[in-house]
């Protein structure tokens, strides 16, 4: 009977934390839809994909451990925020400007969860003095696209969780 109950434990802890890795990574992946939207320059896609952002925001996030609910009550609002404010607009400036502070909080948020499935870069610009998350180490900076494609550098990596 103990072992069926262990048993029965180990595979309810393996199918929360695939839930929970399953928010994390459409959170992450409508974040980097943003993020190279606004590497192309491309304001309407940016519009787009940060409205796909706002939805995953705004989908809930079950099997948190208190911590991390905690911490994702800290930057909830503030991420949302920023999509809204994205998705609002086609007004490239205006939307960097809101990414700036997406990036920031999206990076506190990851960093602490740690529940994201795939390695994460976070790149900064010397330039804009502001940092984002990529998926791939190369640099393709979303503050000045085409003007400073590669302005940037990795300063920090974002181990995928296992």
């Amino acid at each position: 009977m103990k072992k069926i109950f262990l048993t029965l434990m180990f595979v309810l802890s393996i199918v929360m934390v695939k839930a929970q890795n399953t928010a994390v990574d459409k959170i992450t992946s409508s974040y980097i839809g943003v993020k190279n939207a606004l590497v192309g320059s491309n304001s309407t896609l940016a519009k787009t994909r940060s409205a796909e952002l706002l939805a995953a925001l705004s989908a809930p996030v079950k099997g948190l451990l208190p911590a991390q609910q905690k911490l994702m009550a800290t930057y909830l609002d503030k991420l949302k925020f920023d999509s809204r404010h994205i998705s609002e607009t086609t007004v490239l400036d205006h939307q960097r400007e809101h990414f700036e502070s997406l990036s920031k909080n999206m990076y506190a948020l990851l960093a602490g969860l740690k529940l994201n499935s795939a390695t994460l870069y976070q790149q900064y610009c010397p330039m804009k003095k502001a940092a984002w998350l990529s998926e791939t180490e190369d640099i393709r900076n979303p503050y000045y696209g085409d003007d400073m494609l590669e302005c940037g550098k990795v300063t920090a990596t974002l181990k995928g969780a296992k």
